[in-house]
């Protein structure tokens, strides 16, 4: 070593664990005093911060912040600003890998993986059986960790698999492309190659990069039962399609991707009764009327033939079945035959051949058959049957289809992304194929587009045994064993695919569905029918635990928000989502509910409910009252003002609804004059506009002074006079009660009511709760209980449960946001 070089001093210091936050600085944890000790690279102590949870280690997470690690979940501290920017609970934490832009950490356990993103929120959790070991993040944002024996990947939305299986046990340290670098447990570094197509294929997937999976099916060999469930699973039968060879897999891939070619070459090959069946159904659903019936005839499904024929007018085809049923010698099928064909003749016919002779007769006699009346008639003797006089027969005929043209119309939809490529993929094999060997050109004619299959006459299907003689020949499919005319082909697909054949749309999701997703609001759940979401949401956030009060505002509100509408008279009626009209809303958007509850028609009972109490129909008023307490939790206002205001109408109703009962509790409880007493000097304590307390005022002082009680009068009196009472006739009386009572200021019997004592009263048991006794509140009204009633249903609402844990009253989206 030269004199001009100098040696470094190395520095040291105490702690449990040490990363770097900073270019020039790196934090400590000191465990015994819970901080981290933020140094210099002279390792001096520049700044002490506290640690939000005990925590035994600390990792790098972005420039100023630490990942503090507990027991059962981590924290993202930032020393600068001194908090806690996420925080996940989870199992023992050993090792944290972060992705290469910091946008996402993967946090290892002894036997879990759990992905977040930079906040801690929480995107997947992967468990093992196995320990794992190690991992690393690739350039697309896949992570690869490996156990003691595989190797596996794990992407954003948790999907995960195994790359390949390990001789060694090794620790991943870095990945780049398909090359990972590892170490063994020698610490010797070493690269390996992996087959990245799997899982960089179900990326692109994810991703929606639709190209480069497509250039993925044409350049790799992708294959397998779990590829093809994986697809199926999430949406792409028809590309699960492409990989298939098994026949009984491809018809039910094309049955779910609505692939009817593919289908019925499949089921040809298959050849059994279920699968013709399956496909039936399928075709049936299309609106794809030739291969419905082609489908029947090979099962000889004669009765939905029949039906078949009925519905689609093909009348000339319903007679041949008619005439298959006769040689069958099928009288049911004769019979409905003809019934469908309208043909009198043919029911006298059967009914006469079976041995109905009086039905026969009855029938021949309504319908004007009067020759076969007059032989009938002989037969019959003196056994003819009577027919009610006064009624007009008339011919019964099956009502004429809407539509005879053969299959129905089918909308012109986008192709799929994949079905383009996949296709142009098979056409160029075909031609491969075409060139290379010497195959049979029928079998690649009708492989896919089944074009030239025809089903015809249906009185081919009358042989049990026409075609299964040949199917031992070798070479291509003989149609001829059909025997099947022209004049009735199934309808063709036009070469190229892309003019006449079209794929029906899937299905949206139905508005009420929408409606749940987009919601937390319980009057919304019930507008789209859900009533069991609706439940648990006014549960958890009112306490409400009987819903018997709001059964008939459940079905108002949901009848309320759909319409129905009859297209045509044939056709089943259209249920109809009524939304809420706003004109500043996306027309691609759907709209809330419309609700028949509204914050304006609640203003109006409040209303009613005041202009009856003071009218004195205390009955009536309480049921105005109440249907407001119970319609408030399914109405939906708009502004944080309207939910304040709504709050506050809760108070006073609850006020109204527990002071009405009272007061009429009070009028039945004549034989107790105590008892009438205090029940009316408590009314006075509730809450009530300032005529409804005069009103009450005046009442319990006159009741009070009468039982001679001057003492608790005289206090009525002066508080009505405080209220300055506009009749003068209550002033007049408060006056004089006031003047006689001063003379004499006690009472003659003891009432329980303490008017220097703040009180509320119970909702239930209507006696004085004073301030600092333990109480019970409702979670929705907040009416007031004692301790014993707890548990218990409200009896002041009737709705929710007394003393239950409740989030509150939720009745507009501003409060979501």
């Amino acid at each position: 070593m030269s004199r001009g070089d100098m040696v470094q001093e190395a520095k040291r210091g105490a702690g449990g664990s040490a990363v770097f936050i900073a270019r020039n600085r790196f934090a400590v944890l000191d465990r015994s005093s819970n901080q981290v000790l933020v140094k210099n690279l002279k390792n001096e102590v520049v700044k002490k911060s506290g640690l939000p949870i005990a925590t035994d280690a600390i990792f790098y997470a972005g420039t100023g912040n630490v990942l503090c690690r507990a027991d059962d979940k981590v924290v993202i501290f930032d020393l600068q600003q001194r908090l806690v920017v996420g925080e996940l609970p989870t199992t023992f934490v050993k090792y944290v890998v972060w992705s290469s832009d910091m946008e996402t950490v993967a946090l290892l356990s002894k036997h879990a993986v759990v992905i977040a993103n930079k906040r801690l929120v929480h995107q997947c959790t992967l468990h093992e059986t196995i320990r794992v070991k190690s991992g690393a993040w690739d350039d697309n944002g896949v992570f690869i960790y490996s156990t003691l024996n595989h190797m596996k990947y794990c992407l954003p939305n948790g999907d995960s698999g195994i790359i390949k299986t390990l001789d060694a046990q090794i620790y991943i340290t870095k990945i780049a492309g398909n090359i990972v670098f590892c170490l063994d447990k020698d610490g010797k570094n070493s690269a390996m190659i992996i087959d990245a197509t799997e899982y960089m294929f179900k990326l692109s997937l994810l991703k929606k990069r639709y190209d480069q999976v497509m250039s993925m099916i044409r350049n790799s060999q992708l294959c397998g039962q779990a590829m093809i469930a994986y697809l199926q699973q999430k949406g792409f039968p028809e590309v699960a399609l492409h990989f298939v060879k098994d026949e009984r897999t491809r018809f039910n891939l094309a049955l779910e991707s609505g692939n009817i070619q593919i289908a019925v070459a499949s089921a040809k090959e298959i050849n059994e009764k279920d699968h013709w069946y399956r496909l039936g159904v399928e075709a049936l659903r299309q609106g794809n009327a030739g291969i419905v019936e082609y489908a029947y005839q090979r099962t000889k499904n004669f009765e939905r033939l029949s039906f078949l024929y009925l519905i689609t007018g093909n009348l000339d085809k319903l007679s041949k079945m008619l005439k298959i049923a006769e040689v069958k010698n099928d009288v049911m099928g004769q019979f409905h035959n003809a019934l469908y064909l309208g043909d009198i003749q043919e029911r006298v016919k059967i009914l006469e051949t079976t041995g109905h002779i009086p039905l026969a007769y009855i029938t021949a006699k309504v319908h004007g058959l009067e020759d076969v009346v007059a032989r009938l008639a002989i037969d019959l003797g003196d056994n003819l049957p009577s027919l009610p006089d006064g009624k007009v027969p008339s011919l019964l005929m099956p009502p004429s289809p809407i539509s005879c043209s053969g299959d129905w119309p089918l909308l012109r939809v986008m192709r799929g992304v994949f079905e383009g490529g996949l296709e142009n993929m098979a056409r160029g094999t075909g031609e491969e194929d075409e060139e290379a060997g010497d195959g049979d050109w029928g079998e690649e004619l009708e492989m896919v587009d089944a074009e030239d299959f025809q089903n015809g006459d249906v009185t081919a299907v009358l042989g049990d045994g026409e075609a299964e003689g040949d199917n031992d020949e070798e070479g291509g499919w003989d149609l001829e064993d059909l025997d099947l005319p022209q004049e009735a082909d199934t309808p063709r697909a036009s070469p190229t695919g892309r003019s006449t054949v079209f794929v029906a749309p899937t299905s949206g999701m139905p508005v009420s569905q929408i409606w749940m997703q987009k919601s937390s609001l319980a009057a919304e759940h019930v507008a789209a029918g859900n009533f069991d979401t609706a439940m648990r949401l006014l549960h958890r956030q009112l306490g409400i635990k009987n819903f018997s009060p709001l059964k008939a505002m459940f079905l108002d509100l949901h009848f309320g928000s759909q319409s129905y509408l009859r297209a045509v008279s044939a056709a089943s009626v259209i249920s109809l989502a009524v939304e809420r009209w706003n004109e500043s809303a996306s027309p691609n958007v759907r709209a809330p509910p419309a609700l028949v509850f509204s914050f304006s028609q609640l203003e109006e009972k409040l209303k009613a409910g005041y202009k009856a109490t003071t009218a004195g129909k205390f009955t009536e008023a309480l049921k105005l009252f109440l249907m407001i307490l119970r319609t408030i939790p399914l109405i939906v206002v708009e502004t944080r003002r309207e939910v304040d205001e709504v709050k506050e109408l809760i108070i006073i109703v609850k006020e109204y609804v527990q002071g009405l009962q009272m007061e009429l509790k009070r009028r039945d409880m004549k034989s107790d004059p105590v008892r009438q007493q205090e029940l009316a000097a408590y009314f006075t304590h509730f809450n009530l506009q300032t005529p409804h307390l005069r009103l009450a005022l005046l009442t319990a002082m006159t009741i009070c002074y009468k039982a001679k009680n001057f003492a608790t009068a005289a206090n009525l009196a002066k508080r009505l006079l405080e209220t300055n009472p506009q009749v003068e006739d209550h002033a007049r009386k408060a006056r004089q009660v006031l003047q006689a009572s001063e003379r004499n200021m006690n009472d003659d019997t003891q009432l329980s009511y303490d008017f220097r004592n703040p009180f509320v009263v119970c909702g239930a048991t209507y006696v004085p709760i004073y301030q600092g006794q333990k109480d019970g509140s409702c979670p929705y009204c907040s009416a007031r209980f004692v301790p014993a009633l707890e548990g218990q249903i409200c009896a002041v609402c009737d709705l929710a449960v007394v003393g239950a844990d409740a989030s509150g009253l939720l009745c507009s989206s501003s409060q979501i946001r």
